[in-house]
């Protein structure tokens, strides 16, 4: 007879082979259509609340890898808190005004843009943003993240541009919005004001210039005489360095430190000061080794001393700073109020002019010499050309160094003095109060909070005005007769609730007297003529005030979040700017922990590029390999460092896959005859593997709640693939082979094996629900219920550990069972290479040691043979052959293999001297032939 029909096989319609892009688009279309995620909130309404707020990106093109790794680091997080017991709504965001959407739509209106008004641009802003939000939330909603993608909430809604609006009113009531000329981040191609946020580092080569500013003749030089005589009758100059030649047209002052030493040093083609620490890096730069110094001083006794202007009929004063170093230069610092913040605020000091004579295209004005409709990028060497010609240049050389560009069209930034929109760092203590606040929030890593604060202390004014079209306007209106500005908070509020019910438009569409409170007039002359102001506000206040808009304002949220989670650059963005307008309105910090993940990097550490043709795109991850792998991907990877991708890394994770799934599919298949709630084993009279195994579980239970706790996804992840790699495929299920196989389908030993596996399949399958969420669904479904259990694995609870599982002594007893079945498996790995056994089936052991590790192998010497997977096994205390494998680490062990004696059973392949005995069953062992005699349990049990 064929015995195979006799053996108790795995059966399951599990598949191994995932199909994992089928798959998901099965399940994707079950939680739709069963309302899971609000199922999930019914079921969770009345637990704790646990709010992680989306940050919003921009409704602007396909998602990337990088939005990838957000929504699936965020999915995580809402599952396994979900799971462990808390109310998790999800609600997703979109940023939809700003920059990055209107710069689209003027690259597809080209030149037709001209002929088109305000509102007709704006409609085309508006209907491009709904259009990437729809595609984005498809994109989103394929990798499987749960949340209500019915109801998001959309930066340009009524409501919320109306939240926007009512939030500015409360800082023009604290007093915190002021108008003034100040230097700022501008974008000559955009034509607008730039955020730091908004602004990208990259190498770019510059020119590098060595410039002389001559000592004016008159009452400075005759002061400057009486204080340094040394330098009476010296033809005399300041040298200053700069890499932006192009700012000298509008050049007021040189600045030098006051505390520092500077020298006047004879250079032949002149008296030069400069910085005495400087003196040795600046004379190969003009070709000397060795010069006189005439005078050493203080840099404080220049001050007030008038220099000329290089090139232009214009006086410049030298001036003081403590921001000048010693890094390299000079030490004598070109200063230009229109064109830096440091210059800005000495110019301040001194009263200076912020003179910025460079229109919003990047070009200088009519009123420059030489320069006059010149980009500024483009005078540099027509500058440099010109100081060469007055014998003013001492020296040109290129210059690499790290240079702000914008963020949207990727061209290089200048600063530019402009009538611009701040909110005071100052007032109401803004900057104190945040640096307060960093303190009480927990950084996600710890770094975050040295970072945040770094650029909290040493930030500007917060510029909010933009130069663009697409945003929600800044509430404020100017007299035309007399030019007063009425920003009145009342009134802003007045706007605001035009706008909840007809869209920011109406600033555009309507009149100034139109959205004015009626009968206002100007406070100053009483005059009744208004002009509308047209800037927008930055971007950044938009999603900033999300905590209110959202938090506050929907049903079932609250505020503050629990926690915030997006890129490290959102230290300078979203964070930022989300925190300082919670405290410029009066709140506290709107998060209590912000979570950062890094940058995607190619496999080899490299920025991703199209250019550089390193580009892994979602989309391509998911047809290849379904959504399920590139999930497993960001729980794999350490996400607070730059996370690395590449197809290789891909196809490692699709076998950690594999190996994750091939261990469902083990269990199902031996668990296809097995009812819960018929066949339990109860826990102490399962045989001590089985309790072992449980005893594993329960580690890997403790394990993975810390990970989930602690946001350690990849401990989570690696500490699951070496379960079922070590403990269960390597270990346990291997042993338990043959007893699910050849044991009696009812014996009590193989529904013990039975009730293990089962409890081990369950909590595995709700464990790895947060990161492997479809196959997690998928498995859920093949596994029998119990009374209460769920359709789904998403709508159960995280196993709890179960305390009277651990056990220390047993622990202990069989951490050393499995360091002697390792030694034992080298041994028998050396008899396969010498070709004395194949299967190890084929082999017997024998197992020589003294004292008390032979005590202790005696006792467990009948359980050997299955343990060892091998048919037979003796314990002696005689000495071992010669031959007799040593093991290294179990001291004392030495182990020989030779042949199992007897034939080779047909149905379960050990080899015994009892097959054949039965003279019905000829060709089994006598353990097979009761088995086969008996439909009740067979004696040997």
């Amino acid at each position: 007879m064929d015995y195979k029909d006799t053996l108790n096989l795995p059966k399951t319609d599990f598949p191994m082979k995932a199909n994992l892009t089928k798959m998901e688009d099965v399940l994707l279309e079950k939680w739709k259509t069963g309302n899971m995620y609000g199922r999930l909130r019914e079921k969770n309404k009345n637990r704790p609340k646990y709010i992680l707020h989306d940050g919003p990106p921009y409704a602007n093109g396909n998602i990337h890898i990088g939005h990838a790794v957000n929504k699936i680091l965020k999915d995580i997080i809402i599952k396994s808190k979900s799971m462990k017991g808390f109310n998790t709504p999800y609600v997703p965001g979109w940023d939809c005004h700003g920059l990055p959407i209107e710069h689209q739509v003027d690259k597809s209106l080209g030149s037709k843009k001209r002929g088109m008004s305000r509102i007709e641009i704006r409609r085309l802003c508006r209907e491009y943003a709904a259009k990437y939000v729809d595609i984005q939330r498809e994109e989103f909603k394929r990798l499987g993240v749960f949340g209500d993608w019915d109801s998001p909430y959309l930066t340009m809604t009524n409501d919320y541009e109306a939240a926007i609006i009512r939030e500015f009113g409360k800082f023009v009531e604290r007093g915190g919005v002021y108008k003034k000329k100040k230097p700022v981040l501008w974008c000559t191609s955009c034509e607008t004001a730039l955020a730091e946020a908004e602004v990208e580092y990259a190498d770019e080569t510059s020119p590098s210039v060595y410039v002389k500013f001559p000592v004016k003749q008159g009452q400075s030089r005759a002061a400057l005489d009486d204080r340094i005589p040394s330098l009476k009758g010296k033809n005399l100059s300041v040298i200053i360095w700069t890499t932006t030649p192009w700012t000298l047209p509008a050049n007021l002052g040189v600045c030098l430190h006051p505390e520092y030493t500077y020298s006047a040093i004879e250079t032949g083609d002149g008296v030069y000061i400069l910085a005495k620490d400087l003196i040795s890096a600046f004379l190969p730069k003009i070709g000397k080794e060795d010069v006189t110094i005439v005078s050493e001083f203080k840099g404080s006794v220049l001050e007030g001393i008038t220099l000329s202007h290089p090139f232009i009929d214009r006086d410049s004063i030298v001036v003081m700073g403590d921001y000048v170093t010693l890094d390299q230069g000079t030490g004598c610092v070109h200063t230009a109020p229109g064109h830096g913040e440091e210059d800005y605020e000495t110019g301040l000091r001194y009263g200076l002019e912020i003179y910025s004579p460079v229109n919003s295209r990047g070009q200088f004005n009519d009123d420059v010499p030489f320069f006059a409709g010149m980009h500024v990028f483009a005078a540099n060497k027509e500058i440099i050309k010109k100081m060469e010609e007055l014998g003013v240049l001492v020296k040109e050389e290129p210059i690499l160094h790290s240079y702000p560009h914008c963020w949207r069209c990727k061209k290089p930034v200048i600063f530019r003095a402009t009538e611009q929109w701040f909110i005071s760092m100052e007032k109401n203590s803004l900057r104190e109060r945040a640096l307060e606040a960093i303190e009480a929030v927990t950084w996600i890593p710890s770094w975050g909070k040295d970072r945040i604060k770094g650029m909290i202390a040493v930030r500007p004014d917060w510029c909010i005005s933009r130069q663009r079209t697409w945003g929600v306007p800044i509430i404020g209106f100017s007299c035309k007769k007399c030019g007063h500005i009425l920003m009145d908070h009342k009134v802003v509020n007045h706007v605001a609730g035009l706008v909840e019910q007809a869209g920011t438009d109406i600033w555009f569409s309507e009149e100034a007297e139109g959205l004015l409170p009626k009968e206002i007039s100007c406070p100053e002359c009483k005059g009744t003529e208004w002009q509308k102001e047209m800037d927008i506000l930055d971007v950044w206040f938009d999603s900033g005030t999300s905590h209110v808009a959202v938090l506050e304002a929907r049903e079932g949220l609250s505020w503050p979040a629990d926690l915030y989670l997006e890129g490290s650059d959102q230290h300078r963005g979203w964070f930022h700017s989300s925190l300082l307008e919670a405290l410029g309105t009066g709140r506290e910090a709107p998060y209590r922990a912000v979570l950062t993940h890094g940058f995607v990097v190619d496999g080899s550490g490299r920025k991703m590029s199209k250019s550089a043709g390193n580009v892994i795109a979602p989309q391509e991850v998911i047809n290849q390999h379904g959504a399920e792998i590139l999930r497993l991907w960001v729980a794999a990877e350490d996400y607070r460092e730059d996370i690395r991708i590449s197809k290789p890394i891909i196809t490692q994770l699709t076998e950690a896959y594999r190996r994750i799934r091939n261990t469902c599919r083990f269990l199902l298949g031996n668990l296809s005859d097995f009812d819960p709630e018929l066949h339990v084993v109860p826990y102490e009279e399962l045989p001590e593997i089985d309790r072992w195994a449980l005893l594993r579980l329960q580690r890997l239970i403790n394990r993975i709640d810390r990970g989930y706790r602690d946001f350690e996804f990849h401990m989570i992840f690696h500490s699951l693939n070496n379960f079922c790699l070590v403990d269960m495929s390597s270990l346990y299920l291997d042993i338990l082979k043959d007893r699910l196989y050849t044991f009696h389908k009812d014996s009590k030993a193989r529904r013990a094996a039975q009730s293990t596996m089962y409890q081990i399949l369950k909590a595995m399958v709700k464990l790895m629900a947060p990161v492997l969420s479809f196959t997690a669904e998928e498995t859920w479904g093949y596994i029998r219920k119990v009374s209460g259990e769920e359709d789904s694995v998403h709508l159960e609870q995280f196993p709890e550990v179960v305390q009277e599982y651990f056990n220390d002594s047993l622990e202990e007893k069989w951490d050393r069972l499995i360091r002697i079945r390792g030694e034992v498996a080298k041994a028998l790995e050396i008899a396969r290479k010498d070709r004395l056994i194949g299967h190890s089936l084929e082999a017997h052991v024998d197992i020589f040691s003294a004292n008390d590790l032979f005590t202790f192998l005696k006792n467990e010497e009948k359980e050997f043979a299955s343990f060892f997977i091998v048919s037979s096994v003796s314990v002696s205390e005689n000495t071992p052959p010669s031959d007799a494998f040593q093991g290294k680490e179990v001291e004392g062990l030495f182990v020989s293999v030779s042949r199992a004696k007897g034939d080779k059973c047909e149905r379960c392949w050990n080899y015994s001297d009892s097959v054949g005995t039965d003279s019905v069953y000829t060709g089994v062992c006598k353990r097979c032939s009761d088995v086969l005699r008996t439909n009740v349990k067979y004696k040997g049990e």
